[in-house]
């Protein structure tokens, strides 16, 4: 079994760093359609529900089937506001949410959740289905999610402690790839799909 995880193409909420779904800007655009031919070879394509992802998986060609359990960070009351005016208004919280892996001040999904969401999801394609439960697709899967879901990807499969999340860096437009079989899951560091175009 073979996972490419896709980080989705660069929007204004991500150079701002503001918790919201958008699609890519125009720029991005171009450069997840450059990008397409870049795609590494795979059978199944999924693509997270968020506008950036669904845009980016339409710009780089793919016929990728929406799975809602590869949705971003669930960031509560936070949504649509900046980290920044966050900060400002509750740095309390914030320095909880940053320091601790349980905690979720925002009233919505916990780095630990996210990570055990995420797992479950990459496990479900390892195991063997269950008596009257269609089997998961198999062979080259590749899928357009939030850099935050491929961070919490790698924090299960390397079984990384939870902090290390924080430490991990997804740059728009690259794929990093894990391979896998009986749970044991190695990994090849996010590369970028094209060069950069204007």
């Amino acid at each position: 079994m073979r996972f490419t995880l896709v980080a989705p193409a660069v929007n204004a909420a991500l150079r701002q760093v503001r918790f919201d779904d958008a699609p890519p800007d125009p720029a991005g655009v171009r450069r997840a359609e450059a990008a397409a031919p870049a795609l590494p070879h795979h059978d199944t394509a999924f693509t997270a529900p968020s506008a950036r992802c669904r845009g980016t998986a339409q710009a780089l060609g793919l016929d990728a089937a929406v799975v809602p359990e590869l949705g971003d960070l669930d960031v509560g009351r936070w949504r649509g506001r900046s980290l920044d005016e966050v900060g400002q208004e509750a740095p309390e919280e914030v320095a909880a949410w940053l320091s601790d892996p349980a905690a979720a001040p925002h009233g919505g999904e916990s780095l630990l959740e996210l990570v055990e969401r995420i797992g479950a999801w990459l496990e479900t394609h390892l195991e063997s289905p269950s008596p009257g439960v269609p089997p998961a697709p198999a062979g080259r899967l590749l899928a357009v999610v939030e850099p935050a879901v491929v961070r919490a990807a790698l924090v299960h499969a390397l079984g990384l402690p939870a902090p290390a999340f924080w430490r991990l860096d997804i740059a728009p437009l690259t794929a990093t790839e894990l391979s896998g079989r009986a749970g044991r899951w190695n990994l090849r560091c996010g590369h970028p799909l094209a060069a950069s175009v204007p």
